[in-house]
């Protein structure tokens, strides 16, 4: 009975937002002040409350687990989002992001390679610099104005933003999924590249199949070759991913990745294509850009790539001095918490500075950059409200043991299974709230917890790499997560606006259906085997 009503605000959640089509922002808002209400009028009766706040005030206890949960939000969730975004407008703005897309159509002739080009590459870019549905709007765009169907379009787009959505936004799902999972609130720079290097391991055969899928879906009579370039590339894929989550962190897998399966795909296209017959090639009339435009229209991203690689471990004096440099951390009263902060260390400032930079020596002035900066922002409002209600609720929940009871509840339903489930867990939270960050928010906490209350809490080797048993299932979230992307309505909602299809949105979902169904069985295959076989 206290499973149930603890597991209330997540079932309201998904009632509001699929069974009554309410918006994501108004529903987040409700859940909140019903989360409110349930911590201080059920949870005291419940008995589930945390030891530690045996003798304080529910209220107190209440009050600032929301203040945590909305300073949470801000710093640096928020900041990143508003900036990420904020840097692609620039682009827009200054129709350098035209520049970014012809020279991607004419990196090949061969249209399989041309489609793994926009979706897999283009989009992993997208997604790691932005996120927020930008890798699957421009890319399908791309494609509907080379000739592709909509339907086509909008599916295939979907599939390919899987892998990369787990380090989307300079790595903010993992990101936050780390601290969520850290004892003390703020995971270290170890915890960080455990957790991210663990994501990589669990979606590790995704790497393969998913440009398989991509490729078989542009043409099905070439199957030899599709798996040919589908092992070529997803080598390149998860080789530099794993390597820069291993000994980076969160932040650069999904860009550095991408780059790698697009100069992979370039490679493949050089040696081992063999020139066809025009039918089977997207003919395209050839632009030439010199080195200054070309350095010019990447600027943006260049520099952001830059400014996160200089401040990361890989720079260790850089790196030191940034992380003890103005660094906001203070006690949270009654709860007890601690809220840490590096104004100077964290990712969203190396993205203000990139986009900042990028956008002046693209021709913006600075005050037309604040301007965009400021219509930015606001923009985002509705995406703001909901991210600190949710972050908030999470908070609360955590805090007055909610979060605990439902993953006891879990344990006690599924058992020693627990593993293999831990995937869907998180594709219902992206399927619900439509962001990784958001499921990681969500049930991150829970995933840990159901690790502690399975008993592990060791020390352990995952396929070959030792960390902890508690990050390796916590990790799963993120990775299940990517698989509810597929299903996501905000994510099916921009496909259907960037190719034009309104009202086909079930449509779509139809057709993604099947392969987030084989995407969530396969990762939590993965996660069952790392613990109990590999």
């Amino acid at each position: 009975m206290t499973a149930f009503i603890s597991v209330i605000p997540i079932l309201l959640l998904i009632v509001l937002m699929m069974g009554f089509k309410v918006s994501g922002y108004k529903s987040a808002v409700v859940t909140l002040a019903v989360t409110i209400v349930l911590a201080l009028f059920a949870v005291p009766k419940m008995g589930i409350m945390p030891a530690k706040y045996a003798e304080a005030s529910i209220y107190g206890i209440t009050l600032w687990s929301v203040v945590e949960g909305l300073l949470k939000a801000c710093f640096p969730i928020i900041l990143i989002i508003i900036f990420a975004i904020f840097s692609y407008n620039i682009l827009c703005e200054t129709k350098e992001i035209e520049t970014i897309k012809t020279q991607f159509i004419q990196m090949t002739s061969d249209k399989g390679l041309l489609v793994l080009l926009l979706t897999w590459g283009l989009g992993g870019v997208l997604e790691g610099m932005a996120g927020f549905g930008t890798a699957v709007a421009i890319p399908a765009a791309i494609l509907i104005s080379l000739g592709f169907k909509p339907m086509f379009s909008a599916v295939i787009c979907l599939v390919a933003n899987t892998v990369a959505v787990g380090f989307g936004a300079v790595g903010l799902p993992a990101t936050t999924l780390a601290n969520q999972v850290a004892a003390n609130g703020v995971a270290s720079p170890e915890e960080l590249c455990e957790v991210a290097a663990f994501i990589i391991l669990q979606l590790s055969l995704m790497f393969f199949i998913t440009p398989f899928i991509i490729l078989m879906m542009t043409d099905r009579k070439k199957i030899l070759k599709n798996i040919s370039i589908a092992l070529f590339v997803g080598t390149f894929s998860i080789v530099v991913q794993f390597c820069c989550a291993h000994w980076i962190g969160p932040e650069t897998p999904a860009i550095l990745g991408s780059v790698s399966a697009i100069i992979a795909m370039l490679i493949y296209d050089k040696f081992f294509i063999r020139r066809e017959a025009s039918t089977e090639k997207v003919t395209i009339e050839k632009q030439k850009f010199g080195l200054v435009k070309t350095l010019k229209a990447w600027s943006v991203y260049g520099l952001i790539i830059f400014f996160i690689l200089l401040s990361s471990k890989i720079v260790p004096p850089i790196n030191e001095l940034l992380s003890n440099t103005l660094v906001t951390q203070f006690d949270l009263p009654v709860i007890g918490n601690t809220f840490k902060f590096g104004w100077l260390s964290n990712a969203g400032l190396m993205i203000f500075l990139g986009a900042i930079i990028g956008g002046l020596i693209q021709g913006l002035s600075f005050g037309k950059l604040m301007s965009m900066l400021a219509k930015t922002t606001l923009n985002l409002q509705k995406t703001v409200v909901t991210i600190c209600c949710l972050v908030a609720m999470a908070m609360l929940m955590n805090n007055t043991g909610m979060t605990n009871d439902i993953a006891k509840g879990l344990v006690l339903l599924t058992g020693s299974t627990f593993p293999f489930f831990a995937p869907l867990i998180g594709s219902i939270g992206t399927f619900v709230t439509g962001s990784a960050t958001n499921a990681n928010i969500l049930f991150g906490k829970l995933q840990a917890t159901a690790a502690s209350d399975l008993g592990l809490v060791n020390q352990g080797t995952f396929f070959g790499v030792s960390g902890s048993e508690t990050n390796w299932l916590a990790s799963a979230n993120c990775a299940g997560s990517e698989g509810g992307k597929l299903l996501s309505p905000q994510s099916i909602a921009i496909a259907t606006a960037a190719c034009d299809m309104e009202g086909q949105d079930g449509d779509i979902m139809r057709k993604t259906m099947p392969f987030a169904i084989f995407w969530i069985l396969m990762n939590g295959l993965m996660v069952f085997l790392g613990l109990h076989v590999f």
